[in-house]
């Protein structure tokens, strides 16, 4: 992802200033305080010419637990991450932060949005994960929005019924790939291509569409 890249500016009106960006992270276990955060990858979510979603490139990196973290052996036999391998190139936290979210502040500010909001299965995991590292760390600019998410567990139950990621992403036509499948990369990017289907879709059949006009809803009575 390039972060001085001219993304369309109709993606601020669409989301009320919001960008989307698509984040998953794995980590050591469930605590954001106690376990660590182990791999970070993010994906902006751009708007075509034709008002259609689509994913842009995923930044991502891999990282080192913080000093003191616990690691549980069941989540790391679960995703597969051998924290100690020499070929993880794993970056200390801060420096994760920045690769991550420095051209997500870029993004944001390209395209006129006002903050990044977080896309993700599950997403408050996810940004709570996001959440530790930058208090512990003491990340400057964080652009995500404290508390309020987009999280694809919802909208896919919506749309295809279905609540885990794999099983919505074969409903959508998306495909799958369990060999792939508990890496942030493969998992953001595969999140960020279910985001756009399900918003695209709904786009198709509403009628309404009040980000187009700039119009404001009215207040309720």
């Amino acid at each position: 992802m390039n972060g001085e890249e001219q993304i369309p500016d109709g993606i601020a009106q669409r989301f009320r200033g919001f960008l989307p960006v698509v984040v998953d992270v794995e980590t050591a276990g469930f605590d954001a305080q106690r376990h660590a955060l182990l791999e970070i990858a993010a994906v902006v979510i751009r708007m075509a010419p034709d008002g259609r979603l689509e994913p842009a490139p995923a930044v991502h990196c891999h990282v080192l637990p913080f000093v003191g973290a616990e690691l549980d052996p069941r989540a790391l036999a679960f995703n597969g991450i051998d924290p100690d391998h020499p070929l993880r190139e794993a970056v200390p936290e801060h420096e994760a932060l920045n690769r991550i979210l420095s051209p997500v502040r870029k993004a944001v500010k390209n395209t006129g949005c006002t903050r990044a909001i977080l896309v993700g299965h599950n997403a408050h995991f996810d940004l709570g994960f996001i959440k530790a590292a930058v208090d512990r760390t003491e990340f400057k600019r964080n652009p995500f929005h404290a508390f309020s998410v987009f999280d694809t567990v919802s909208l896919s139950g919506l749309m295809f019924g279905q609540t885990v990621l794999a099983n919505a992403a074969r409903a959508a036509g998306l495909g799958w790939s369990n060999s792939d499948a508990h890496s942030a990369l493969y998992d953001a990017e595969q999140t960020a291509r279910l985001f756009c289907t399900i918003i695209n879709r709904w786009n198709e059949f509403d009628p309404l569409r009040f980000w187009e006009s700039g119009e404001r809803l009215p207040a309720p009575e």
